[in-house]
């Protein structure tokens, strides 16, 4: 049975939106929740610009893939595993048509050594006003 020592937080990531931790440890894997592109301690999310209501006026995919990476590989090495474990990663974009190349080249310069097993789909809206975000399973010692 799992325990409150199994969930781990980084100090790096974004906080969560709700009542969940950044990633659970189960035997020697580690499951992370969804991680987005948004920075810790603001609401800011990189390469978006939103109008006063809060919806989307434009975005920089390239720049949230980024921003999404560093902040799983932020979760990753704050639980002691690395990028290098990944070993499974789902990744939900908003707008397939648009961002799939993008995205799918930048994938390729982060996962050029480490290739886990991938599945991308589009999805209708995520939580907060992001184009992009990552369920990731990876080993741990």
């Amino acid at each position: 049975m799992a325990t409150n020592k199994d969930l781990l937080n980084s100090s790096k990531a974004p906080e969560p939106v709700g009542l969940y931790p950044h990633a659970r440890r189960v035997g020697n894997l580690l499951f992370l929740s969804g991680v987005g592109p948004r920075e810790r301690g603001t609401k800011k999310i990189p390469g978006v610009e939103l109008d006063e209501q809060g919806n989307i006026l434009s975005y920089d995919i390239e720049t949230q893939c980024r921003s999404v990476f560093q902040n799983v590989k932020y979760i990753l090495e704050d639980a002691g595993s690395g990028w290098d474990s990944l070993v499974d990663v789902t990744v939900f974009l908003t707008n397939m048509k648009d961002d799939f190349a993008t995205y799918n080249r930048i994938y390729a310069e982060y996962f050029k050594d480490n290739q886990p097993c991938r599945t991308t789909v589009e999805v209708n809206k995520l939580p907060t006003p992001i184009a992009i975000e990552l369920k990731c399973i990876a080993m741990i010692d």
